[in-house]
């Protein structure tokens, strides 16, 4: 339509396409002017997919008198109403013979087959049986619409008003205004859909009989059930389910406050019904294609018998649920809360297993996580033994799980040392170093420790580890390390160390080694938890005095030449100025191999400087003294010095009176 200011469009008609089904599967509707029939009985048994358009014979009916804007079967299924144009045509189904008319702005079929009501204009409503006039009357708020089904509903400006077919009387006045109102089957439910949302509601007839307390009838003639936050398009009635589209294309049915989602749809459809006789609902688009969807009416009586809370008659309609819609039934039940019989109905394994942890079912869960085996399950069923303090079972689930950081942390919170080392084992092979490492250090098994720390090149860590617990594998793990280091830095390889060469570095290396084979077998004793309060920590402990306690009780004969050498090395030391000269060939004697069983007195001492000297220096064979000594020993210094003094001839020279603290004394 054009007008000054530009054009506006305007939409005539409606896309929802004048067809009808009756109970039997017959379906009629209208093209145009034209009624055509079309029967699903004639497809037989012809398996057709969900959703798939189904080949129907199409047989013309005549033609209609009105143009069809509504077409509408009567309960038994006897009559069709043609309404259009402000009137209404009724016809036999199967001849299609007029059997009534009237004019009309709207027709509703009552429960009882034989009732029907009109609404002429917006103020008056007729009601009629066996097509006869039985009553009329003029609603308080006026008449906007009209809705069939166990009461007759009348839609004004005050909202949704419900009145007895019988009397007229009032039954409730809601504060609702409806697009729709479905009745179930058998008159005790309906959904009262608006344009956003709809309600589920239960009609209690014996409560709204007599006359109405006041101008909103009965309250407590219904009870609201649920709410159905969705824009319901179409819907009907199957038992206690309710089924409808919604704005999304989706097929739905709401259950017990549930909404399940049978089907996405990918065009806009429209409900016709339900045929239980084939389990199947029927839907139409605006191009009249019919469509069906399977949908057991086994399952949903299962589930209103659920609702209902009669498990007996449940339990009877179970065997007959096949096995593919058992899993919908268990999702249904679990969530209504009843997550045993869930467990029981479902076959599904994924779902079973998930019912058997939420019900701490570890016998069920443990049997389907063998039949199906994965981590993430394993996992699962570890964690919620542990929570229940089931440590066997959690242990056997990290197993299966390979789930080692859950094993460290359960063996060593439990004390098993068994299965501390299988962890170790387990661990090491699967390439899981860190782990390997500590399990076998809280297993005081230093020498897998130290091999571990090879194997993996960590051989810094390595030759650390073995000086500290086992230094009589020093001089093997620094020979790997230099070979490694000298890859890249050859100098650096050079400036390590050997015990073994330069004893000197290592003072107490002799006391290290004794120790380590005294402690040898302390550390294949593990001890109970239960003894951590009697027990000295390491920290507190020095190891090296209670070796040599543990030498010195020994008897001389049974001491190795390490554990000698580690007594002789706690034996005092003399002073410089006890010192034993050297005899004349000028043989030098360290403070180590004198013998301290002579008597030594100062004035028995025969002149020696140099020996006086390195007396006064410190003597002994550590990283100071080489480097005083330019990288020599002590004893090829000693007699460099010596021949030196001897070419210079410097008897005369006092030694007492050298300054030590010269730097360029030795030049």
């Amino acid at each position: 339509i054009g007008y000054d200011e530009g054009a506006i469009m305007i939409k005539l008609g409606r896309e929802q396409p004048a067809i009808t089904m009756d109970t039997s599967g017959k379906i009629i509707w209208a093209k145009h002017s034209e009624i055509q029939q079309a029967n699903i009985k004639a497809l037989g048994d012809s398996e057709v997919k969900d959703g798939e358009v189904l080949p129907l014979a199409v047989k013309d009916l005549g033609s209609c008198e009105i143009f069809p804007q509504d077409l509408r079967h009567n309960p038994n299924g006897r009559f069709v109403v043609v309404c259009g144009d402000g009137e209404y045509i009724i016809y036999t189904a199967l001849a299609w013979r007029n059997k009534s008319f009237g004019a009309a702005e709207e027709f509703v079929w009552g429960a009882d087959s034989s009732m029907y009501c009109i609404r002429e204009g917006n103020s008056k409503v007729k009601a009629f049986k066996n097509f006869k006039e039985v009553y009329d009357f003029k609603p308080d708020y006026g008449v906007d619409g009209i809705y069939g089904g166990q009461l007759l509903g009348v839609r004004s400006a005050s909202g949704l008003t419900f009145y007895n077919w019988e009397n007229t009387n009032l039954v409730r006045r809601i504060e609702v205004t409806p697009k729709q109102v479905y009745w179930s089957e058998n008159g005790s439910l309906l959904c009262v859909a608006t344009e956003e949302e709809a309600y589920i509601l239960q009609y209690f007839p014996e409560k709204a009989d007599g006359v109405p307390p006041d101008e909103d009838g009965f309250e407590e003639a219904f009870e609201v059930l649920g709410e159905v936050s969705d824009k319901v398009m179409t819907g009907c009635w199957i038992g206690d389910c309710f089924i409808f589209t919604n704005g999304e294309n989706r097929l739905n049915y709401y259950v017990g406050g549930e909404i399940v989602t049978i089907a996405h749809l990918d065009r806009t459809q429209y409900i016709l019904g339900y045929i239980a006789k084939d389990s199947k609902l029927y839907l139409c688009d605006k191009d009249l294609n019919i469509t069906s969807f399977a949908l057991k009416t086994s399952v949903l009586e299962y589930q209103t018998a659920v609702m209902r809370k009669d498990f007996e008659s449940a339990d009877q309609i179970l065997p007959t649920i096949d096995e593919e819609n058992r899993t919908r039934v268990a999702q249904f039940l679990e969530k209504q809360g009843f997550k045993e019989q869930a467990l029981a109905v479902s076959v599904d394994p994924a779902h079973k297993f998930e019912l058997a942890l939420q019900l701490n079912d570890f016998a069920t869960a443990y049997s389907l996580a063998q039949e199906h085996s994965s981590e993430q399950r394993w996992k699962q069923l570890s964690e919620l033994a542990l929570r229940n303090s089931e440590f066997a079972l959690a242990q056997k689930c990290m197993y299966n799980a390979k789930d080692f950081s859950g094993l460290l942390l359960l063996a060593s919170s439990i004390g098993d040392a068994e299965a501390m080392r299988q962890l170790a084992e387990m661990s090491h092979a699967a390439g899981k170093h860190n782990i390997a490492f500590t399990a076998y250090m809280m297993l005081n098994d230093v020498p897998k420790s130290l091999e571990l720390l090879i194997e993996t090149e960590r051989y810094p860590e390595a030759a650390m580890m073995a000086k500290t617990y086992k230094p009589t594998e020093v001089s093997r793990v620094l020979k790997l390390w230099q070979e490694d280091l000298s890859k890249t830095n050859e100098k650096a390889a050079q400036a390590l160390a050997d015990p073994l060469q330069y004893e000197n570095l290592f003072p107490e290396l002799q006391a290290a080694i004794s120790a380590e084979k005294v402690i040898q077998k302390e550390r294949g004793r593990l001890l109970p938890a239960n003894s951590y309060p009697n027990v000295t920590p390491n920290w507190e402990r020095d190891v090296l005095a209670e070796t040599e306690e543990i030498l010195a009780g020994m008897p001389p004969e049974s001491l190795t030449s390490e554990s000698q050498a580690t007594l002789e090395q706690k034996e005092p030391q003399p002073t410089p100025d006890q010192a034993v000269t050297s005899p004349p060939r000028r043989e030098v004697i360290s403070p180590r191999d004198m013998d301290h069983t002579k008597d030594v007195s100062p004035s028995s001492q025969q002149s020696n400087p140099s020996k006086d000297l390195i007396s006064d220096i410190g003597g002994g064979e550590d990283a100071s003294s080489r480097g005083i000594f330019g990288g020599k020993s002590s004893t090829d210094f000693l007699e460099d010095v010596d021949k030196e003094i001897s070419e210079l001839n410097l008897d005369d020279v006092n030694v007492d009176e050298l300054d030590l603290e010269d730097e360029h004394l030795f030049d």
